[in-house]
């Protein structure tokens, strides 16, 4: 089973985000590159979740308001 996927982590520049091994940068256990995997916060910022894919899922079950 996945662990749950953090969205708001302290310190996310600490973990590389690449699988769920959840390394420390220096000692990347999955050979998953040579550099660590950023979280989404670091590359898109505050609010991450809120757009792309999953807000498109949520916009299409949210019951339409029609006068």
């Amino acid at each position: 089973m996945a662990k749950p996927f953090p969205l708001n982590p302290k310190n996310p520049e600490r973990i590389c985000w690449g699988c769920d091994k959840y390394c420390p940068p220096d000692a990347m256990r999955c050979g998953n590159g040579s550099e660590r995997t950023q979280h989404p916060i670091e590359l898109f910022g505050e609010g991450w979740n809120d757009w792309g894919l999953a807000a498109a899922d949520r916009a299409d079950k949210e019951p339409e308001n029609k006068p």
